[in-house]
């Protein structure tokens, strides 16, 4: 797979909405584990690190595990939405999302942060919200 574009805009930043889109699309919501781990090697550098709430995932396999344990889990309807557009600068971007089952209730909100060189995910945060009452 080759760079999807990424990379840096006129002003030198790199497109954030694209790529974490992207990463919510292509890794988190690819129940195929070739197409997903094609999906990381485009967009995170060779040896990204994910901080989850409750552990640090180090390397494209991990976080590709990650992604397909966390699919099996909650089952073939599970799927992680945007929730508006990316916003970053200066090598940081952000996106709010939201997932559940496919036109179910929301299970779960939080926000991916990403620190990103040369227009991939070097370190992604997986930031949750708390459960609403």
């Amino acid at each position: 797979m080759s760079n999807t574009g990424h990379t840096a805009s006129p002003s030198g930043e790199p497109d954030y909405d694209g790529l974490l889109r992207a990463n919510l699309e292509q890794v988190f919501n690819e129940r195929d584990a070739g197409k997903r781990s094609a999906a990381i090697a485009d967009l995170f550098v060779a040896d990204p690190v994910m901080y989850e709430p409750a552990a640090i995932v180090r390397g494209r396999a991990a976080i590709s595990e990650v992604a397909g344990r966390l699919l099996e889990q909650f089952g073939p309807a599970f799927r992680f939405r945007p929730e508006g557009d990316a916003v970053g600068h200066h090598g940081l971007g952000m996106l709010r999302w939201q997932a559940g089952p496919a036109g179910g209730p929301v299970a779960v909100t939080g926000t991916d942060v990403a620190d990103v060189v040369d227009g991939r995910i070097a370190r992604l945060w997986v930031l949750l919200d708390p459960p609403k009452a």
